[in-house]
């Protein structure tokens, strides 16, 4: 068992996929989650405000930079899923977030393409698109709680308990590092 959870640590790729105890996919899905919610925030002010055209356009920005940002981070999640042993619980996981966030991803592609149509309109964003902002967002979170699952609970590509407790040492007493 620790061979296989040790293989779910090391990374496929260190140069694309980020080097031992530090991957890139979490630093990339910042992008498309950031993107994403704002957009939300920006769909539902256009609601709030006297002349909304601003923040309708706006949101359409914000969700083609949060589709660009997640086909980024899926292309390094890929390389990370590869890492973890298959028949596994933590793969099983894997395969649900990743398939969450490609339907989400494919959601914001499809909201794209039918906000393009309206681009430039002056009125609030129609109730439909809020709606399937709303319920991107919703899966959005669902799907991060299993990336978080994936992380903090099986230690994919997270580094061993002896390399972690190196960061608890006392002062003067860390390891000797080769240089």
């Amino acid at each position: 068992m620790v061979d296989r959870q040790a293989q779910a640590k090391q990374p496929v790729s260190a140069a694309l996929a980020g080097p031992y105890g530090h991957p890139f996919h979490p630093i990339l899905v910042t992008v498309p989650i950031g993107a994403w919610v704002a957009s939300l925030v920006f769909d539902v002010a256009s609601h709030l405000v006297a002349e909304p055209a601003f923040l309708t356009q706006g949101s359409v920005w914000l969700i083609g930079i949060g589709v660009l940002g997640a086909v980024a981070a899926a292309l390094i999640g890929f390389l990370d899923l590869f890492a973890i042993p298959t028949g596994t619980p933590a793969f099983r996981v894997g395969l649900l977030h990743m398939s969450l966030n490609l339907a989400v991803t494919g959601a914001y592609a499809a909201n794209l393409v039918w906000r393009s149509t309206e681009y430039g309109r002056a009125a609030p964003v129609e109730g439909g698109m809020l709606a399937l902002s709303a319920l991107s967002v919703a899966v959005l979170a669902v799907s991060g709680f299993l990336g978080g699952k994936l992380a903090y609970h099986y230690g994919v590509r997270v580094a061993d308990e002896a390399t972690q407790a190196q960061g608890y040492l006392p002062r003067g007493h860390e390891p000797d590092r080769p240089t």
